[in-house]
């Protein structure tokens, strides 16, 4: 639970939408800060937790399914403002004694809506205009509660948004947290600020201060180890206990063969020259090739790697001298998954990161940046002065490269993929297209095909290009990349990068294709 130094935040809680992440971007887009729990949180956590007010998610039960999820009904007697979205709407209605149904039609996609109250919750709104929202439901609300009133309906939907204003009790069918709902923001910033009296308090600046305090009282003499890889969120991590603890902060950066060209170099030269930190390079190439040797199974590679990942990492961290934390990017969306009431979802791929060295090391974690969503650590990242370059890198898998080259990892193979690599990012920065798309990497196949070379026949590799837009990576789409920069990437490959005669250009998307091809 948030800490009491959050004297403004909301609870959201989660019935199990797709969306529920996305209504806590936005509460913390409008600079408010708010935390995601379970729907059934208990209501002793909910008073403890103490928010201005509470947002009730949407979820893909039906109110009177057997199993559908219900909140403690206590919370409606703290005289907290709540908003329903969706599925929390309807749970807000069957509450309080009004009655849902199942719609005639499905309603799903763009709507139009009437508005026909133009206060409170569509404060800012034109009385009578039209307003496109996205719909995404089967039930909806046949009669309301007493003492509400609607706000808002469509031709599917007659009470599309409802309100009781003496008890502060907000529903909408609709989902304002969507990007296909252009003024939902406008909408959730007016239940923020003009009903539950929120103020715009949650900066990165006041981020970095509270955390570089907490982190100096936490530590006291203690001297903390941080594992470094040069992406966005160990950096920020690094800088932030830099920033703290100075010279207590010991960083190690493991070279396992799998990063990108001149990675290792450069992530040396920012963090010990830059910022002058206390930062060893594990030069461990063949140690890892030796074991990824014949491996070709995707999850096999994965599971090779986190193991030896801890193996050296731990024998430099004892050479180093006794240490009492452990420091390691966890992000929000990782404790939102911890703690998701739909228990664990399928095994996609395993997720490598340190998470096992405290077991081993018999370290205590610390994880400063355990509040934040991945575009907040980025502002978090220019506060500390990070050069903008690192801050806006693309993600890169943990296993490295491992997971690009499909089939057997060799130091070959790896240098093929590498000089691509190399071309695919240095044309995307070319066009303007670096910091608009989500990723943009190369993939090498395990196939090779028939070409022409001059007046001879080749049969060699296959690159495949994959470039992606996303907001959160939980779902993307493949990037329409203007073909001329396609064209100059394929060129440059299949002319300059021996053993390559054929450049595919990856056009599915998530779901039902994963980002990464393993």
């Amino acid at each position: 639970m948030a800490s009491n130094l959050y004297k403004q935040k909301v609870l959201i809680l989660d019935f199990g939408s797709q969306y529920t992440q996305l209504i806590a971007r936005r509460v913390r887009e409008a600079q408010v800060y708010c935390e995601i729990h379970p729907f059934n949180l208990s209501l002793e956590k909910i008073k403890a937790f103490s928010p201005k007010g509470i947002i009730l998610s949407g979820g893909p039960a039906s109110i009177y399914d057997n199993s559908a999820p219900m909140a403690d009904k206590g919370l409606l007697a703290l005289k907290i403002p709540v908003l329903g979205i969706c599925y929390g709407m309807q749970f807000l209605t069957h509450l309080l004694g009004g009655v849902v149904a199942k719609a005639a039609d499905r309603e799903y996609g763009n709507v139009v809506i009437r508005i026909e109250d133009d206060r409170d919750l569509f404060h800012g709104f034109k009385k009578g205009a039209g307003q496109t929202v996205w719909m995404s439901h089967g039930d909806r609300i046949e009669q309301m509660p007493e003492g509400f009133e609607a706000l808002a309906g469509s031709k599917n939907s007659p009470i599309a948004a409802m309100a009781d204003k003496a008890r502060k009790y907000f529903g909408v069918q609709f989902h304002p947290e969507v990007a296909h709902t252009p003024e939902g923001p406008k909408i959730l910033k007016n239940f923020l600020f003009r009903i539950c009296g929120c103020e715009p308090t949650w900066t990165m600046s006041s981020f970095v201060r509270r955390t570089v305090r907490g982190l100096r009282e936490k530590t006291g003499e203690d001297r903390v180890i941080c594992g470094l890889s040069g992406g966005v969120d160990s950096s920020v991590t690094a800088v932030l206990l830099h920033k703290a603890i100075g010279d207590r902060l010991s960083c190690i950066l493991v070279d396992n063969a799998l990063l990108r060209r001149e990675e290792a170099r450069e992530v040396m030269e920012v963090f010990q020259e830059h910022f002058g930190m206390d930062l060893h390079l594990v030069e461990a190439s063949e140690h890892f090739l030796q074991h990824l040797k014949g491996v070709i199974d995707p999850e096999e590679k994965r599971k090779i790697i986190g193991r030896e990942f801890i193996t050296v990492f731990e024998k430099k961290a004892r050479e180093l001298g006794e240490a009492k934390y452990l420091a390691q990017g966890t992000l929000y969306p990782d404790v939102i998954e911890s703690v998701s009431f739909k228990g664990p979802s399928a095994t996609i791929k395993s997720h490598h990161n340190v998470g096992g060295l405290p077991d081993v090391m018999k370290l205590k974690l610390i994880e400063p940046l355990r509040e934040l969503f991945k575009d907040e650590v980025r502002q978090v990242g220019m506060e500390l002065d990070l050069p903008r370059e690192l801050v806006m890198r693309q993600p890169f898998p943990g296993p490295g490269l491992a997971v690009r080259i499909l089939g057997e990892v060799t130091h070959e193979r790896l240098e093929t993929l590498r000089s691509a690599d190399v071309i695919v990012l240095e044309e995307i920065r070319g066009a303007g297209l670096y910091e608009k798309v989500w990723q943009a990497f190369a993939v090498l196949l395990p196939v090779r095909t028939v070409g022409v070379m001059g007046d001879e026949r080749t049969y060699e590799n296959v690159i495949a290009v994959r470039i992606v837009d996303s907001l959160d990576a939980m779902t993307a789409d493949w990037s329409r990349i203007p073909y001329e920069v396609l064209g100059r990437i394929s060129n440059r490959i299949i002319n300059s990068v021996e053993g390559v005669n054929r450049v595919v250009y990856d056009i599915s998307s998530k779901p039902p294709s994963t980002i990464e091809w393993e």
